[in-house]
């Protein structure tokens, strides 16, 4: 019984596979079960079959050599862990008609070659294409998370050039529709928030207009030394929210409510948010209102 190739992520063409192996074992490992049907061409490791970058090779296989991987499963590679990982989203060229099958999904468009990278072995659109695509036709939330994550994953000095890339790969979309929502949101993002749950809570106090805070906002000793860092402050008024993700505040809460009351002691007013504030931010809103008019703002 010969062994497997590796394939691409677990992934095999078929044809490709029968040329290093023989047909008689291609045969006998899809009997016994070492290898599954993904589509007419392609074949996979089964032990692999629900990993993503499994399904992303196999879905470039079948589209073929002209396709690449587009919208959140080009962001996901590119390691956006924000984006949607199902379905894969395949951008193919005019004309080109891959077989459709479940899990994929194909798109016809035009994109330039010097737009197209090859990431971990997959032909993946470039993340500034990637993120103008999800910023204009994605879910608020999912793509306000993506786009703080590419933000992230570009090194500081960079990040307004490529900003810059990500305005005019929407303002030159062919298709007008979503140019306002993504230049809003990639407004928005900063490339500071440290989890999805972060970019979602600054989302809801921006779609609540509400002035948009500082994030990461530093409170130091006479020395310039940190003391706290704040996950989003107004710090003229004093007026901070905290997000209490589980598993960074699981077992702290005694440390967390003496931080608190120290930063009570200074003069802040702290709104603490939680899960349930993103699915429905009103608590979270009027605390933060009641807060500003405390200090003297009708927001």
């Amino acid at each position: 019984m010969a062994s497997l190739p590796d394939g691409l992520h677990g992934a095999h063409s078929r044809d490709d596979l029968v040329r290093l192996i023989g047909l008689s074992e291609v045969r006998s490992a899809l009997s016994n079960g070492r290898l599954t049907r993904f589509s007419r061409s392609v074949l996979v490791d089964p032990r692999r079959a629900a990993d993503f970058a499994t399904r992303a090779a196999a879905c470039v296989l079948t589209a073929g050599p002209r396709a690449v991987l587009a919208g959140h499963s080009a962001l996901a590679v590119h390691g956006c862990a924000a984006a949607d990982i199902a379905p894969i989203h395949m951008l193919v060229p005019y004309g080109t008609k891959p077989r459709p099958r479940p899990g994929m999904v194909v798109h016809h468009g035009r994109f330039d070659e010097q737009d197209v990278e090859t990431v971990a072995g997959l032909r993946v659109l470039a993340m500034d294409c990637a993120l103008a695509e999800v910023l204009s036709r994605g879910a608020r939330r999912t793509a306000i998370a993506c786009a703080d994550q590419a933000l992230r994953l570009i090194p500081e000095p960079a990040r307004v050039e490529f900003r810059a890339w990500v305005e005019d790969r929407v303002r030159s979309r062919p298709d007008p529709r979503g140019r306002r929502q993504a230049q809003g949101l990639l407004d928005l993002a900063t490339g500071l928030a440290e989890s999805p749950a972060e970019s979602w809570t600054l989302l809801a106090l921006a779609e609540a207009d509400l002035p948009i805070p500082e994030q990461q906002y530093r409170i130091t000793d006479l020395a310039g030394n940190d003391i706290y860092r704040l996950d989003f402050a107004w710090p003229e008024l004093r007026v901070a929210v905290e997000y209490d993700g589980y598993e960074a505040h699981e077992g702290r809460g005694a440390a967390d409510a003496a931080r608190e009351a120290d930063l009570t002691r200074r003069g802040w007013i702290v709104v603490r948010a939680d899960a349930a504030d993103l699915k429905d931010p009103q608590r979270l809103i009027g605390a933060v209102t009641a807060a500003f008019r405390r200090r003297g703002l009708a927001a």
